[in-house]
């Protein structure tokens, strides 16, 4: 059975729930979710409805007549207006439209009549699992909560699928877990009063983006002034990274027409050629009152650091473990500085400019705007012709492509214009997995290819909505390190509704060769001063990378020694060993040991022995 570490308990923005049904066969079942501090609210009936850990400032509830209402997360609704909405509640679907208004980044869970309904974030960063347990359906917001409780092991198969490079729609919105099932983001978790009836309920859909950008402008800073007052409201101390590129100085910005006090965080690169710092100080003396902190880039950790001491309680593997020390490294100081909340611009590449899959379509549809489009892009990203072409002509469903990459598998990584014009990038497998994990992965993939649908019929925003969603698998597990860090994190650009009002823009406004986040940089005038609107790269960070795989060379060897993915037949360890001695291989520069990584580092950590912790380093 998968055992809790001591260290489980949650830091301020870890709020982490069960929910179980009005039924007197659920009270045994909720006693085998309380740990020490465990937190519970009760139905009406005195039976358990949520159980878990979350400060007050995390949850709002509210109860009327035969209904309840509780948003868990951050959100500025309030007790007395969510009363409201209980009131009037006469059916579960009708809390569509709450879902679809309300601003921040929360769970939604409901009960009425002994029916429940549970959901996250149209996002991903906030997820639903859910499993039978003696006959009683339980929901949580995390699969290692159900996986501890029925003693599930991971599954083979889906760690096998997690090798992949990348893991494709639909596939990586499966639990790792046997016995748990994850609800997808679009859809709430509808338990009927049996207790036990459980489906799934769209309500979320991406918007048409139809909108000119001379008529969205407007709301998408309203959506990022609401965001961002989400978590600024409370006043206090705020800290804001400030890279100096457009995303996290438009928050900062914001931040700044609000009443907390605010430290503007920046880490350098190493690279000289890196200009994120002259962008930053430029925008900081635009903002006197606020303290900058500029962080010793020498200092920071490089990618691939402490590998070996990573022991935080994650529910699915994940390739956010290459950056963790480099994530939280900073924090302590932070806290130091009395910050209550780290506020980052990740998410703002995903929202603010978009794919250039988009001109798929319009190549179609707009064919002499699209050719002049996609000549800048070529010149851009060095697309060839011929590959451009080819990648145009590709007029394969979802399905058939992704049946054709379950047997590709194993040829070269794709060309990027077939996948920036394509349904997103082909997954990969590399030397080092065996035989046996290949056959499981393209098992999973032909069965997935005979029944699966794009996130959207649009290739571009199909592809759009899959970058979200793979941001939001790592931030999710970032938010929980640094809330047992002691700060936690908040990311405003993936909120559903700053995310709704970006992807209703017209792609050919979004996307272009010709202009840097065109949407950002207009909603944004005056906001930001404009001489910081004209900054039109950001830095890559490709040294930190390079250097650290060379530097944790030695972690990587012992990282494959023992190793528990080579203990299941799904690598070969003394390929990956040899790999380690060769750490200026030209393949690793693609990043193609991550998912392996993540998934070894995975397994590792749920295995640790409870009680056994690393110390979380402090910066300086």
């Amino acid at each position: 059975m998968t055992e809790l570490h001591e260290s489980a308990g949650p830091g301020p923005g870890d709020a982490h729930f069960a929910v179980f049904p009005d039924r007197e066969d659920a009270v045994a079942v909720a006693r085998s979710f309380l740990r020490p501090g465990s937190r519970t609210l009760s139905h009406p009936t005195g039976r358990p409805w949520l159980v878990g850990d979350w400060h007050d400032s995390e949850i709002v509830t509210a109860t009327a007549g035969r209904a309840a209402l509780a948003v868990v997360g951050c959100c500025p609704v309030d007790s007395a207006e969510l009363e409201r909405r209980a009131g009037r509640l006469r059916d579960l679907a009708e809390l569509d439209a709450l879902a679809r208004s309300l601003p921040g980044s929360f769970h939604l869970v409901a009960a009425l009549d002994g029916r429940l309904r549970v959901q996250g974030t149209a996002s991903g960063l906030r997820l639903v699992f859910h499993t039978e347990i003696d006959g009683v359906r339980v929901a949580a917001s995390s699969a290692d909560t159900l996986a501890a409780v029925i003693g599930a092991e991971p599954d083979t198969q889906q760690l096998a699928v997690r090798l992949l490079w990348p893991v494709p729609h639909p596939l990586a919105d499966t639990s790792v877990w046997r016995g748990v099932t994850a609800v997808a983001p679009e859809d709430a978790l509808m338990v009927a009063a049996d207790g036990r009836t459980a489906r799934p309920s769209r309500w979320w859909t991406p918007p048409d983006p139809v909108r000119p950008l001379h008529d969205s402008t407007t709301d998408v800073r309203d959506a990022l002034v609401e965001a961002v007052g989400a978590r600024t409201a409370q006043g206090g101390v705020v800290s804001c990274d400030l890279s100096g590129g457009l995303d996290s100085t438009s928050l900062l910005f914001l931040a700044a027409q609000s009443k907390a006090e605010l430290v503007a965080s920046t880490w350098p690169g190493r690279d000289p050629a890196d200009t994120d710092l002259h962008w930053a100080r430029k925008a900081a003396r635009f903002l006197p009152g606020v303290d900058h902190v500029v962080w010793d880039a020498d200092a920071s950790p490089l990618v691939y650091e402490d590998l070996l001491g990573i022991d935080d309680l994650l529910d699915e593997p994940t390739i956010g473990v290459m950056d963790r020390s480099r994530v939280l490294h900073h924090l302590p100081a932070l806290a130091a500085r009395g910050s209550r909340l780290h506020m980052t611009g990740i998410g703002g590449d995903h929202v603010a400019w978009c794919s250039e899959a988009y001109y798929h379509r319009l190549a179609r549809t707009r064919p002499l705007f699209a050719l002049r489009q996609l000549r800048g892009f070529r010149a851009l990203w060095q697309w060839p012709l011929g590959g451009t072409l080819r990648a145009l002509a590709d007029n394969r469903p979802y399905g058939a492509w992704l049946a054709d990459a379950a047997r590709r598998l194993r040829e070269p990584l794709p060309s990027s214009v077939g996948s920036g014009l394509g349904w997103g990038m082909p997954p990969r497998l590399f030397d080092w997995v065996t035989p046996d994990a290949e056959r499981l992965a393209r098992s999973a993939l032909e069965e997935a290819a005979a029944t699966a649908w794009p996130l959207h019929p649009d290739r571009g925003l199909h592809a759009d909505l899959e970058q979200i969603r793979s941001c939001t698998r790592i931030i999710r597990q970032w938010d929980r390190m640094a809330a047992r860090a002691g700060v936690p994190m908040a990311s405003p650009f993936l909120d559903d509704r700053v995310i709704e009002t970006c992807l209703a823009v017209r792609p050919s406004d979004r996307v272009t060769p010709w202009h840097y986040k065109p949407l950002l940089t207009e909603a944004m005038r005056g906001i930001v001063p404009e001489e910081c609107l004209r900054r039109t790269d950001k830095a890559a960070a490709s040294m930190d990378a390079s250097n650290g795989l060379r530097e944790h060379r030695g972690d990587l060897l012992a990282l494959w020694k023992d190793s528990r993915l080579e203990d299941l037949g799904l690598v070969d360890g003394e390929a990956l060993r040899r790999l380690a001695r060769r750490p200026s291989t030209p393949g690793l520069r693609d990043a193609i040991l991550y998912s392996t990584i993540a998934c070894e580092v995975w397994l590792r950590g749920i295995s640790r022995p409870a009680g056994q912790t690393t110390a979380i380093r402090t910066g300086r």
